[in-house]
């Protein structure tokens, strides 16, 4: 019996996997040889999708990117000598992009089946559960206390600090919500695990649930993944016939059940309050705070709310301890981080490596550069609502710290690159534009803000007396700064980001000088 293996991935389908699937057994038939075809998760290496993997004495071998017309081919290379093929990959654990990663969330990307919770054990999975049920509420909070993991997400906020929060909050009724509205341009790394390895993040919910009293979760999906819906929802099924969600979790005695809410695509819902409001059935707005979701959130009730990496990140924590992930990284920026290339990149994909690394490093080290094959411009990090940043400061650190000291943020971790045929005067009008249309309306910095913003930049590029675009950059740094420190929430405070940076580092597209651009 051949066995090969195909990723199920939604990027992997979009590219061609499920018709080379077809041609491997079409061929397998016509060669009247057994042949086995599991579909697993993505490793993450895109660049090489379909990605093809079989087994052999050295591991698992790739070919790719394989189309149905490489099928006669390749079959004669899996039965003969595969290293002779021109797409062979060799050791797939052996690519450079891949061996030199530090996967925990992402160790079983690639390798097991989505939906086999035989394969999830198999690879250490809900070992930290098992651990989670032999301790008390108080020393579960503490263990992901001292790990040190803080929110995948644009605040960074303290995990464990929430968690106790919550724990120590009054209700007859606690929630755990996952904010899975991955939104961000360039971000992919939510939609890989939950459609990849989806019992991690029940998992990573589970063990919050029993650590703060919470019975139900939810998670908040975008109606734009509907491979991750599903995914979860058998999973749920799943789970659930293998005794891990329902009325005696893991031999718990106690109860704990997941649903899924699909949101419908506004950006503004990712935000943690208007995501509450969503999934209460109505409009996503952002609630003033205080009160925080910790203490009053769906419903009125203490719920933890956290993304998909964060909660993804707990099981680990559990199962080997808080000093061993505590061990991955520096400073106050713990643990790993799974890193997306997108854009203008020749090796797109996720890389996850410990805090620390440089943007150089992931940009040109894993990315390869840009795949025009011209300079690098700028990467823009964080997110549509994140900084661009120069390649004369590509050797920061991917630390919180070290960008939040240079006016930047790492958010979700995604990093889309550019070349230097991008023109930043329009990315920063884009931005803002991008502001104004998914604003929830609720606060005059964020509704009113953008839309100006959008008429100054306009102004600038058109003007030609030099006195007047100077006048009109002083505006629009003041603008900046009012939404900054003035909007509700971080919809309106980060589109300064984008803008500032690009107005600061790329003056010339704007028609200034640097001179202009810094008084």
């Amino acid at each position: 019996m051949l066995t090969v293996y195909v990723p199920c991935d939604s990027v992997a389908r979009a590219v061609g996997a499920d018709q080379v699937v077809d041609a491997l057994q079409r061929e397998a038939l016509q060669r009247q040889l057994p042949l086995d075809v599991q579909r697993t998760s993505a490793r993450g290496l895109y660049w090489l999708e379909p990605l093809v993997e079989c087994d052999s004495v050295q591991g698992r071998v790739g070919f790719g990117p394989v189309t149905p017309q490489d099928v006669p081919s390749l079959f004669d290379a899996l039965l003969g000598e595969a290293v002779g093929h021109a797409l062979a990959l060799g050791p797939v654990e052996a690519i450079p992009y891949l061996k030199t990663q530090q996967r925990l969330l992402f160790a079983r990307a690639g390798i097991t089946r989505p939906l086999s919770v035989e394969d999830y054990r198999a690879h250490g999975g809900f070992a930290g559960l098992e651990a989670a049920v032999a301790m008390k509420g108080d020393d579960v909070v503490a263990s992901v206390l001292d790990s040190g993991l803080r929110g995948r997400g644009g605040a960074a906020f303290p995990a464990g600090i929430k968690w106790r929060t919550v724990r120590g909050a009054t209700g007859g009724q606690k929630y755990v919500v996952c904010n899975a509205d991955e939104g961000d341009s360039g971000t992919f790394a939510d939609r890989m695990l939950m459609e990849g390895d989806p019992f991690l993040l029940i998992e990573g919910m589970i063990i919050a649930g029993l650590a703060v009293g919470a019975d139900r979760g939810y998670i908040y999906v975008r109606s734009e993944y509907p491979d991750a819906i599903r995914t979860l929802n058998q999973a749920f099924v799943v789970a659930r016939e293998a005794g891990y969600l329902g009325a005696n979790v893991a031999g718990s005695g106690k109860a704990f059940e997941l649903e899924v809410r699909v949101g419908a695509g506004a950006y503004i819902c990712g935000e943690e309050t208007a995501l509450l409001e969503s999934i209460e059935g109505k409009r996503g707005i952002v609630r003033a705070k205080p009160p925080l979701p910790a203490l009053e959130g769906l419903f009125g009730l203490p719920t933890l709310v956290h993304n998909v990496l964060t909660l993804a990140s707990v099981p680990i924590i559990l199962a080997k301890g808080a000093a061993f992930y505590r061990d991955f990284g520096m400073g106050r920026s713990l643990g790993t981080m799974p890193f997306q290339l997108a854009g203008n990149i020749r090796h797109g994909g996720l890389v996850e490596r410990a805090f620390g690394l440089t943007l150089r490093e992931l940009v040109e080290g894993y990315g390869g550069g840009t795949a025009s094959g011209r300079p690098l411009k700028a990467a823009q990090v964080g997110g549509p609502l994140g900084a661009w940043v120069p390649p004369s400061h590509f050797d920061t650190p991917l630390d919180y710290e070290a960008f939040a000291a240079m006016g930047a943020m790492l958010g979700h971790g995604g990093v889309v690159v550019a070349d230097d045929t991008l023109n930043m005067a329009s990315m920063a009008r884009f931005a803002l534009q991008f502001c104004a249309e998914e604003s929830c309306g609720k606060c005059t910095p964020c509704r009113i803000g953008s839309t100006r913003g959008m008429e100054v930049v306009d102004r600038l590029i058109a003007s030609q007396d030099i006195t007047d675009r100077h006048d009109h950059a002083l505006l629009l740094r003041d603008l900046c700064d009012t939404m900054q420190y003035g909007s509700l929430c971080a919809m309106g405070g980060m589109t300064a980001y984008p803008v500032a940076s690009a107005l600061k580092y790329f003056p010339a597209d704007f028609g200034l000088t640097q001179t202009e651009a810094a008084q």
